[in-house]
C-alpha cells in the first residue's frame, strides 16, 4: 500500500494548499555558467529573450541547449509549482509542483522561439505525460513556460505541428506537453548547473521519438 501513495503521490500534481511549504530564502547556486562563463543570472544582453524548457531530467536538457548557437545563457532550475524556493530533494517528492526545467536565454535575431521548440520536440518524447522513460514523476513531466505572447504563440502552434507529425508517422500518442505564461523560476542547486559539462560520463535520460518536427514560422522562414 505504501509503494501505491508513493507513485501515485510522485505523478499527481499537488495544489496550493497540499504542497510543501518551502522558505524564503533563495538556494544557492553558482554565479557563472561553468561552459561560457557568462553570469548565471544575468545581466544578459538587452536584445536577450528566455524561455523556460522541461524535458525530463534537466541534465541533458541543458546540455542540448547551450550547444545551440544563438543560446546566450542556460541553467537548470524549477518551475510551474507552487513551493518557493525549493531543494532538488522536495521537488522530487512531487510534493512542489514544479518540474525541472532549463532557462534558455537567447538573441531572437539568431535563433528563433520556433527553432528552438523543434529542438524541443525532437530531442524528447513529449507524449509520456508525467515521465520521460525510466523517470517517473510530476518533476519530468513535458513543458513549456513562455515569456512573451509571441512565444506562447509559437509553442501552442509547435505543439500542434508536432502532434500533426506524430500521426502521420502512425503514433496514436497525445502530446502532453504542459504550455503556460512562465510564473517563478528557481535556479537549481550548484552542483546541477552544467552538470554534464563537470561530469561528461553522467546520466542522460534524452531519448526522442524519431519523428521529425517540421518548423512554421510566421515569417514563412
Amino acid at each position: 500500500m505504501f509503494l501505491v501513495e508513493m507513485f501515485s503521490r510522485k505523478t499527481t500534481m499537488p495544489t496550493a494548499e497540499t504542497a510543501l511549504a518551502g522558505r524564503k530564502e533563495a538556494i544557492a547556486t553558482a554565479e557563472a555558467h561553468f561552459v561560457s562563463g557568462h553570469p548565471l543570472k544575468g545581466p544578459y544582453p538587452q536584445r536577450s529573450e528566455t524561455i523556460y524548457l522541461g524535458m525530463g531530467c534537466f541534465w541533458g536538457a541543458e546540455r542540448l541547449f547551450w550547444a545551440t548557437p544563438g543560446v546566450r545563457v542556460t541553467a537548470a532550475g524549477y518551475a510551474g509549482g507552487f513551493t518557493p524556493n525549493p531543494t532538488y530533494q522536495e521537488t522530487i517528492t512531487g510534493l512542489t509542483g514544479h518540474a525541472e526545467v532549463v532557462k534558455v536565454v537567447y538573441d531572437p535575431t539568431v535563433i528563433t522561439a520556433e527553432r528552438l521548440l523543434k529542438i524541443f520536440f525532437e530531442a524528447h518524447d513529449p507524449t509520456q505525460g508525467m515521465r520521460q522513460g525510466n523517470d517517473i514523476g510530476t518533476t519530468y513531466r513535458s513543458a513549456i513556460y513562455t515569456t512573451t505572447p509571441q512565444q506562447l504563440e509559437a509553442a501552442e502552434r509547435m505543439r500542434g505541428i508536432f502532434q500533426a507529425a506524430l500521426k502521420a508517422a502512425g503514433h496514436t500518442s497525445k502530446v502532453t506537453t504542459e504550455i503556460a505564461p512562465s510564473g517563478e523560476f528557481y535556479y537549481a542547486e550548484d552542483y546541477h548547473q552544467q552538470y554534464l559539462a563537470r561530469n561528461p560520463a553522467g546520466y542522460c535520460g534524452l531519448r526522442g521519438t524519431g519523428v521529425a518536427c517540421p518548423v512554421l514560422e510566421p515569417s514563412g522562414g
